[in-house]
């Protein structure tokens, strides 16, 4: 399976053409979330209507809750907030929002409320997992020059997961390994950055630029 990894659109869809040119012959998209920048939600349907293959995806902390009836909407489109997909082996897990911030965005989830989502899917899934996220876990991809911003919930079941897509931290775009665990983050769309995933027998990922 060949997926492509998008986040942090912020409504630039100006690159997504090119990008979706770059990843070639593709399976599904996986998309991490801020895909408007706080809004309008119905910007949304001009991203989706470009994406011809099917979609995953998860609303970020600046889209409106209001969002997810977008998503749900949309018929080539899967809402993985708060649920779960199963492919073949592959069990795909989504969270949206973030953990919380100083700046009050519109879709923030308390610690407890993150564990308690991404606990009762893990405790209904099965295969191998992946988590479709746009808030990293701690100590990975989430690293500012004040320090680490992740999810701590989410880095107490990273071990659960062999892949973890997420966004949400610009300045940490790149991919960590902790342990068997592969995270994520394909950078900022909206400047023409992606991954693409290939999934065999291992897990490979390609970090490109458009």
């Amino acid at each position: 399976m060949k997926l492509l990894a998008l986040s942090d659109l912020h409504g630039d869809y100006s690159h997504v053409e090119s990008i979706l040119d770059k990843a070639d012959d593709i399976d599904a998209v996986l998309i991490a979330g801020d895909i408007t920048d706080f809004g309008p939600d119905e910007k949304a349907l001009e991203l989706l209507g470009m994406c011809k293959f099917p979609v995953l995806a998860v609303p970020g902390n600046c889209d409106n809750p209001s969002f997810l009836k977008i998503l749900d909407e949309n018929e080539n489109t899967i809402n993985l907030h708060n649920s779960s997909h199963t492919i073949g082996d592959l069990t795909f897990i989504g969270l949206g929002g973030s953990n919380p911030t100083p700046f009050n965005t519109p879709f923030e989830l308390s610690e407890k409320k993150i564990g308690e989502y991404v606990g009762t899917l893990l405790g209904r899934s099965k295969g191998r997992l992946i988590l479709l996220s746009h808030a990293p876990p701690k100590n990975t991809t989430d690293k500012l020059p004040h320090g680490n911003v992740g999810s701590a919930a989410l880095e107490r079941d990273l071990k659960r997961f062999d892949l973890i897509v997420c966004g949400h931290i610009h300045e940490a775009r790149g991919i960590v390994r902790v342990n068997s665990t592969q995270v994520v983050n394909p950078g900022m769309a909206s400047k023409g950055q992606g991954a693409v995933i290939t999934i065999g027998e291992k897990i490979n990922i390609e970090l490109i630029d458009a």
